[in-house]
């Protein structure tokens, strides 16, 4: 298995989802180290994340993350990625062998302004999105959480993109592993065009045991 050192460049579109999600139904997902931020009595915000990544990149494939929580750990916030699925067995090793990250196999059929995701016979999720129609450019920056070992890991990553607020709908399959979250209808959506995304490599911040 032959993959990229950190940090990856990544080029590409993206969809990015928005959810208000139980913080009783996602506590189980996340290392008991982490708090989880509430950001309305018994809420926190989730997300899924659906990405083509094309020319230019270290490595090219699709990718589903699935964020369940946003989280805080000695004073720094960032999301928790509980489920992640990508159509590159690269992809799967560098994400598995760098990140920590518990990457898995799926197939992505992408089609105008829609994205289905399964895994075998099982349907993951499927999003309808509409075109974006005012959007502005922008450089963002954030952080992420993961688990190696016995070892908590945090990783930055960067993105610059086109960036435009959609209408969509989400489907989570009955039979999807994440279908417990509760991802229902997002209170918002972002469509991300033209996008440059770098994920710089992970340093140790503690130790961590999933519930």
């Amino acid at each position: 298995m032959s993959y990229p050192s950190a940090p990856w460049t990544l080029k590409g579109n993206a969809v990015q989802t928005l959810h208000l999600v139980n913080i009783d139904r996602v506590r189980p997902l996340v290392p008991s180290e982490l708090n989880i931020i509430s950001v309305w009595p018994g809420k926190t915000i989730g997300g899924v994340y659906l990405s083509k990544y094309g020319s230019g990149s270290v490595l090219e494939y699709n990718e589903l993350i699935v964020a369940p929580a946003v989280v805080i750990y000695q004073g720094e916030i960032g999301v928790w990625v509980s489920h992640i699925y990508v159509d590159n067995a690269d992809s799967v090793a560098g994400g598995r062998e760098i990140w920590g990250l518990p990457k898995e196999l799926a197939d992505f059929t992408w089609e105008e302004k829609r994205v289905t995701v399964r895994q075998g016979n099982v349907l993951l999720c499927n999003l309808n999105y509409n075109q974006q129609r005012l959007g502005w450019r922008q450089r963002l920056g954030a952080a992420s959480f993961s688990r190696m070992g016995n070892n908590l890991l945090r990783f930055d990553f960067e993105f610059e993109a086109g960036l435009g607020l959609v209408g969509s709908k989400l489907e989570v399959g009955a039979d999807s592993p994440f279908a417990g979250i509760g991802l229902n209808q997002p209170f918002a959506t972002v469509d991300c065009e033209q996008m440059t995304l770098r994920v710089d490599a992970p340093t140790v911040v503690g130790e961590g045991t999933v519930n």
